[in-house]
């Protein structure tokens, strides 16, 4: 980390602002002096004129009574201002160059680092701001270390299976035969899948390609997607429930939304315990079409339930990694699902999951 930068009494800034206070102050007491002396003086001569007194004399009882009382006001007056001025130019530029020296130390990797709040209200509004920006990349370093460290133990497990079967078919140990064979096969098609999940999250952080809605008729849409995951309901004998309007008329990107359906559906399927119940709803609201996605089973804890979307991420109380998956499914429905401008989200409670998205109207 780099060495922390020594603070100067001066900051630059801080220096620019005492020397416009100075500067300030200082034409203003010239200003009050010259009309003291100029305007006072003759003033005081006219006066004491009127009264007998000759105008030398009473040009030096001027000069000797109030020279020296002005003089001194402004030795007074300038010493005090450049006092305020500098606490006042201190005050303005010490949260300044607080967040100067935070965004060093965001920049040397410590995402922990936050400023105070203190000063005028707009150098309350950078702290706010600044300490925000810093959350966020304190989030983000988080999540690249988390997607890191799951992505590697995704790869990890089916090379380390392969390797293992190699291994053991080269020394005699197993049997190069059919068994073998579907081993080596089903690992390899993990890894195929896992990369195609890799393929999806980066196309779809790399498109621009913006939505194109036409007008579809939802209840049909919901109708294939669920008949297109009934071998998987049916392997595990679940019972489907299916609550929508016919017609449910919508504008909607056919093929990202089929792609949403079809991950929450299969997500259900293989979370979702022998002879549950699986659950599709639609229904249109005031500015969107709400669609849910309910399964029995044991749920999410709280806690996780914020980090469901996540790239790999993976409630292991209740998402055993023999049942498939990689975690990935439900970032890519996050990602397209806010593309075409729509919300998502999850619940978990009394024995029941739900997963939800919108359509837009």
């Amino acid at each position: 980390m780099s060495e922390k930068p020594r603070r100067r009494w001066f900051p630059g800034l801080a220096l620019r602002i005492a020397l416009v206070a100075l500067v300030s102050s200082a034409v203003a007491l010239v200003i009050l002096a010259t009309s003291v002396w100029v305007l006072g003086g003759d003033a005081f001569a006219r006066l004491m004129i009127e009264h007998g007194a000759p105008t030398d004399n009473a040009r030096g009882m001027f000069n000797q009574s109030v020279t020296a009382v002005v003089i001194i006001t402004l030795v007074i007056a300038v010493i005090a201002s450049a006092v305020l001025a500098m606490v006042l130019a201190r005050r303005l530029a010490r949260p300044i160059a607080d967040v100067g020296a935070a965004a060093r130390r965001i920049a040397d990797g410590d995402y922990a680092i936050r400023v105070p709040r203190e000063g005028p209200e707009e150098l309350l509004s950078l702290a706010d701001s600044f300490n925000q920006m810093a959350e966020s990349l304190a989030e983000q370093e988080r999540m690249r270390r988390d997607f890191i460290a799951n992505a590697a133990h995704e790869l990890r497990t089916p090379l380390t299976n392969l390797e293992g079967y190699l291994e053991a078919m080269r020394d005699g140990i197993i049997a190069a035969d059919r068994s073998a064979y579907d081993s080596l096969l089903e690992e390899a098609e993990r890894l195929v899948r896992l990369a195609r999940s890799l393929d999806q999250l980066a196309e779809g952080d790399r498109s621009t390609k913006p939505s194109q809605p036409v007008d579809i008729d939802l209840a049909a849409q919901l109708a294939t997607a669920v008949e297109l995951a009934r071998p998987a309901f049916e392997a595990r004998h679940l019972t489907v429930e299916r609550h929508w309007p016919t017609p449910l008329p919508a504008r909607a990107d056919p093929d990202p939304l089929a792609q949403v359906l079809a991950n929450l559906l299969q997500n259900a399927a293989r979370y979702t315990a022998d002879g549950g119940r699986v659950a599709v709803t639609a229904e249109a609201q005031p500015t969107s079409i709400l669609i849910t996605v309910t399964n029995t089973g044991d749920g999410i804890p709280a806690e996780d339930l914020p980090r469901v979307f996540e790239r790999f991420y993976r409630v292991e109380k209740s998402r055993d990694r023999a049942l498939g998956g990689a975690g990935i499914g439900l970032a890519v429905v996050k990602q397209l699902v806010e593309a075409w401008g729509g919300r998502v989200g999850a619940e978990s409670g009394g024995g029941e999951t739900r997963f939800w998205f919108s359509l837009p109207h």
